[in-house]
């Protein structure tokens, strides 16, 4: 065989083990979108200062503070902390599992706008009713455990934000008024900014212990 002949049957060896290859990257491109570099950068901001501000709010409490209450049926700040640290777990697994899903939104439209949820992180004027378990805010006695449970498990949530090639644009949560994933992902951290503006207000009570 002449050098020729080898050289050509070289190349198409190669293109032929090379093939498979180039097509399984564009499947995986075709099936799975990663999320844009703005839709990253809007939730690695918001859960970083939904965190921080938590950590700052609750520093230096003293156990009366913690644990004062403006009236009977309403909350401490232990007890707000408390329920993020029971809540979000739950929250941070039902994302995943609507994510593990077929993606859907493509037949569905999103029943609220991304200003929406950043709105109800705001918005204290409406009061929500807390259920599906997330009401037992005596789960965690002690703030240092409930903060660190809070933080160890947004500090997976921020990695999986900064590495994720999911789509969460794509996959539906919710059944009778569904967003997007993305969204639910939002609403995880804006719940907490609504409970953060709860805590700022028991700061802000008159009757608020000095020390």
């Amino acid at each position: 065989m002449s050098k020729r002949a080898v050289c050509c049957t070289m190349r198409a060896m190669k293109t032929t083990l090379l093939l498979p290859v180039v097509v399984l990257a564009f499947c995986v491109h075709l099936s799975a979108a990663p999320m844009t570099d703005q839709d990253r950068e809007h939730l690695l901001v918001h859960f970083e200062m939904t965190g921080q501000m938590l950590a700052e709010q609750v520093r230096g409490l003293s156990q009366a503070q913690l644990e004062f209450k403006a009236s009977p049926d309403r909350w401490s700040i232990r007890e707000c902390v408390s329920h993020l640290a029971v809540a979000e777990p739950d929250y941070w697994r039902e994302l995943m599992a609507a994510v593990k899903a077929p993606p859907d939104m493509q037949e569905k439209k999103s029943s609220a706008t991304d200003a929406d949820i950043l709105w109800y992180g705001i918005d204290r004027v409406v009061h929500t009713k807390t259920g599906g378990g997330h009401e037992k805010v005596d789960t965690y006695k002690d703030l240092n455990e409930a903060l660190a449970k809070f933080q160890a498990l947004r500090a997976t949530m921020i990695e999986y934000i900064k590495t994720t090639h999911d789509d969460l644009r794509a996959h539906s949560f919710g059944g009778k008024e569904p967003i997007d994933c993305w969204q639910w992902m939002l609403e995880i951290s804006t719940h907490a900014e609504r409970h953060i503006q709860q805590i700022r207000e028991i700061k802000a009570d008159p009757s608020f212990p000095k020390k």
